[in-house]
């Protein structure tokens, strides 16, 4: 494989945007929890619940940050590796992922910025508001990246002028059905992703007595519900997209006659098909274990509860974050395979697509961008369990302590809302 640099740019890209969704997958399911959980303590004048949003809000942060700069190398790698698309249809796939970059950039990254700085600063309406802003961008950041990545899959809405796509139909663009049912199911699948994390950072501090204001018998219950309501709609809306499966694009036999197509794949890899298989068996199962455990849950939540205290429950429920990941990565693998061996369906092959590289210069490439996400992955990770196991009292947006404290007298009492 070492001396095929197509077959090392396609491990390289799907490593690297892999390791990209974990951190985006976090991002999208935090953000909603976060955002409810801090428009409670705004009406309730709960500061209790305020601490509460603090430590979530660290750990979201923290993965933010580190999104923001997988993203920032991958679309580097998908500049270097693959000009071939961006030759022929940078109009269309590269204008959304332009609008998402400008989006995450200058707005999400704005208002989260107030947010993280507008502790105590800005009054707790505005203060709701500045995270309300970093949601909304959040989903609509993922949708833009999904209008591209949709287009690959069902290209519609554009006409070739001397070998370059030139958009015909926005909304033929921004309406692409593999889209909105990818949006759908990207964003039911990330909000088992954040419940699952919610839990199980919940349950360790539960199984080591540690719970302080009850945030974390909170967290453990709102997460249960979360997964309860979510695991049907991501089954549901995962099933749909099979529906396009099998189909013809719209723009089918613009750039290549019927015949060339069937010929080019004649000639799809095996391995590809036993990787999309592989995927699709992995999808399903990781679903179906995830609806057991889910109604198991659920069933001593409703029937029991007393999930704060079972203990030997708290085991699974910290393995569990493994189960959407996988399932979640799962679902990737099987989407990119079924669409090979086209970058853009019936337009574009992934060998067209490819940047001409040399087979050092495809191995240089491979050993860097593996080995700098492979060293993010594992620094985010770290310290996300870190700040995790500290609790309130130690995370990222944990406040200062009053000067009494320092001094070693009297605290002072926390401002109230």
């Amino acid at each position: 494989m070492l001396d095929d640099p197509l077959a090392l740019a396609r491990l390289q890209f799907a490593f690297t945007a892999a390791t990209h969704y974990m951190f985006v997958a976090l991002t999208l399911g935090l953000a909603p929890y976060i955002l409810f959980n801090q428009l409670t303590a705004v009406l309730k004048r709960d500061e209790a619940r305020m601490r509460a949003v603090r430590f979530w809000g660290g750990l979201y942060v923290l993965n933010y940050a580190m999104g923001i700069l997988s993203g920032l190398v991958m679309e580097l790698q998908l500049a270097l590796n693959w000009s071939g698309l961006s030759d022929m249809f940078g109009y269309a796939f590269g204008a959304p992922l332009a609008v998402e970059t400008m989006g995450a950039f200058f707005i999400e990254s704005t208002f989260l910025g107030l947010w993280i700085f507008g502790w105590d600063r800005m009054g707790r309406w505005a203060h709701w508001a500045c995270f309300l802003v970093v949601t909304a961008t959040a989903y609509a950041s993922a949708y833009w990246v999904l209008v591209a990545n949709g287009f690959l899959k069902w290209p519609s809405g554009f006409r070739i002028e001397d070998g370059t796509a030139v958009l015909d139909s926005p909304w033929a663009l921004l309406g692409n059905p593999s889209t909105l049912m990818a949006f759908g199911h990207v964003a039911t699948s990330a909000l088992l992703v954040g419940a699952a994390v919610i839990a199980a950072v919940s349950a360790s501090h539960l199984r080591r007595g540690h719970d302080p204001d009850r945030m974390f018998h909170r967290g453990i219950r709102h997460a249960v519900a979360i997964l309860l309501v979510a695991v049907f709609p991501v089954v549901a809306v995962g099933g749909a997209q099979f529906i396009l499966y099998g189909q013809e694009p719209p723009t089918s036999g613009m750039t290549y006659s019927a015949e060339e197509i069937a010929a080019i794949e004649a000639d799809r890899s095996p391995a590809v098909e036993a990787v999309g298989r592989i995927g699709g068996d992995v999808v399903m199962m990781t679903s179906w274990l995830l609806i057991t455990v889910v109604a198991a849950t659920g069933a001593v939540v409703w029937l029991v509860r007393r999930l704060d205290r079972a203990r030997w429950f708290h085991w699974v429920l910290i393995a569990l974050p493994v189960l959407p990941y996988l399932a979640s990565i799962g679902g990737w693998v099987f989407r990119e395979t079924e669409r090979q061996p086209w970058v853009v369906r019936h337009h574009l092959t992934t060998a067209d697509a490819m940047t001409d590289l040399s087979p050092a210069m495809a191995v240089a490439s491979f050993a860097f961008f593996t080995a700098a996400f492979t060293a993010l992955a594992a620094v985010t990770v770290w310290l996300l369990v870190r700040f995790a196991r500290r609790g309130p009292e130690g995370g990222p947006l944990a406040p200062a302590p009053a000067e009494s404290d320092r001094e070693g007298g009297e605290p002072v009492p926390a401002r109230t809302l």
